[in-house]
């Protein structure tokens, strides 16, 4: 087994990790909020690339904006049927909603797109390369670049301007935030249209590397619970070296022992950590937040 391809495969599965999960982490970070369709909304993501890409014929980077689209106009739709539980901050009724969404979602996807696997082959898939021995693809490349962008952009905002101010604001208080004369309600729709166009880019850009079914949704909840917990909740820097650190640790895992068993090792890591250290990889409110 070459040490260096699992190495670089650990990095690639984390920086997808990390895309896949960092909608759930603002989402967390500032609405206080959960969201149990996020994996089926990560599923809708990748039909609707295939489809816009193999069905409708559109070149790869449309295909792409029109996933994005569709996420922003899924995650604006869940919020605005949520709206008044997410106000009156029920977190109880929001779980139940938001699984019941996911259940709509993969039933509507399986109506829509059939039950067979589909294979979404992009320009980018096709493109290999040797480095030392370890192949890459440029779809693995597109993956990391986008995902570091990203990330960055999203800290720059969230710590240094106006609108990372105003969420930080909600989010500690809502009622506060209200009466001081912010728009509550608008910042709950952006939030939840980010999470929306996040989880599509991340559907758009890790699709191809995977067999796209109406099935894949379970796996990349858990993913996302885990790099969220790992990182610390709401921390756009934890939820990134959660991401790579989980990418690695799989990886190697699968790679070296089994990968049958990948997912409750994860658990066990994720378990540890937490007794060692309850605020994650990094704590909320801190640098990273």
């Amino acid at each position: 087994m070459n040490l260096l391809q699992q190495i670089i495969n650990g990095l690639i599965l984390g920086h997808a990790y990390a895309l896949i999960a960092i909608g759930w982490t603002v989402l967390l970070g500032v609405a206080r909020l959960v969201n149990f369709g996020h994996g089926q909304m990560y599923m809708l993501g990748a039909f609707v690339t295939w489809w816009a890409f193999a069905g409708l014929g559109l070149p790869y980077p449309a295909a792409v904006l029109v996933a994005i689209g569709g996420g922003i106009v899924l995650g604006l739709a869940m919020q605005m049927v949520m709206m008044r539980l997410t106000l009156e901050q029920n977190l109880v009724s929001i779980m139940i909603v938001t699984l019941g969404f996911g259940h709509v979602m993969r039933g509507a996807a399986a109506l829509v797109f059939g039950g067979n696997p589909q294979i979404l082959e992009t320009p980018p898939s096709l493109i290999d390369f040797e480095v030392a021995g370890a192949w890459v693809t440029m779809q693995d490349l597109l993956i990391v670049l986008v995902t570091i962008l990203v990330f960055a952009l999203l800290r720059l905002v969230v710590e240094g301007g106006r609108l990372g101010r105003t969420a930080r604001m909600v989010a500690e208080d809502p009622l506060l935030a209200q009466l001081a004369g912010i728009d509550v309600r608008r910042v709950y729709l952006g939030v939840f249209a980010f999470e929306g166009a996040a989880v599509a880019l991340a559907a758009a850009l890790v699709a191809p590397r995977t067999p796209i079914l109406t099935s894949i949704g379970f796996e990349e909840v858990i993913v996302t619970f885990v790099v969220v917990v790992l990182g610390g909740i709401g921390s756009v820097t934890g939820s990134y070296l959660a991401g790579l650190g989980l990418g690695l640790f799989n990886a190697l895992f699968g790679g070296f022992v089994s990968p049958a068993y990948t997912t409750a090792a994860s658990f066990a890591v994720l378990t540890a950590v937490l007794v060692l250290r309850p605020g994650g990889l990094a704590t909320r409110g801190g640098g990273g937040r």
